[in-house]
């Protein structure tokens, strides 16, 4: 039950997601998991099916990942993982760029048959960008369009938006700093709260790497 064993649990359920290795993606994912994120809400299963869907209409994305922070608690344990979403995209017949940074929580288990699984995805987003990806070249966006969006989460939600995905204002962003505090608070209640190991030896720890 090792730090590293977890970090590299999330590691690759973000590495099969970008690959298309769906099988492998579904298999880091416990049967009752929850993923939140902007564009998609539900379970494991359905996130993983939904990805494959993006895939197959064209909308393709890579995470660019920062070193994750891994705490565990017995059997349980809490990721945060920082990364940037990055989505070459056109805007009318434009070629652009679209770099989306956030932070994933992500909540493990370790389970009786001695496999840790996530149960959890949680996004909170920081801020994005969306730039030319050729020089001399310009974007024709109407300024008061992309003004309507929440600035953690701006470029992002307007593009999937206009592609037909349904991206609401109520997600987690540094823009609303008493949700996300909160949200913290929960996960850390989660993490340590009583509940009964599946694998447990000595007293309970909490180890971070």
């Amino acid at each position: 039950m090792s730090a590293e064993d977890v970090a590299q649990l999330v590691l690759r359920e973000r590495q099969s997601r970008d690959r298309g290795w769906y099988e492998g993606m579904a298999a880091c994912f416990a049967e009752d998991s929850v993923v939140e994120m902007s564009w998609s809400s539900g379970s494991g299963a359905g996130f993983v099916q939904a990805t494959r869907d993006m895939a197959g209409r064209g909308d393709l994305a890579v995470h660019r990942l920062s070193p994750p922070t891994v705490r565990i608690d017995q059997d349980r344990a809490l990721v945060e993982l920082p990364l940037v979403i990055e989505r070459r995209i056109d805007v009318d017949g434009v070629e652009a760029d679209i770099a989306s940074a956030c932070r994933s929580q992500y909540r493990a288990q370790y389970g009786a048959d001695g496999v840790w699984r996530i149960v959890r995805i949680t996004s909170i987003y920081e801020k994005d960008f969306l730039t030319p990806a050729l020089p001399n070249t310009r974007l024709d966006i109407d300024p008061q369009v992309l003004a309507a969006y929440r600035p953690s989460y701006r470029c992002l939600a307007w593009d999937l938006n206009r592609k037909g995905y349904q991206v609401g204002d109520d997600h987690l962003g540094d823009d609303r700093p008493e949700a996300v505090q909160a949200q913290y608070r929960d996960e850390m209640t989660w993490l340590h709260e009583s509940h009964t190991p599946a694998c447990a030896t000595g007293s309970r720890k909490d180890r971070s790497v």
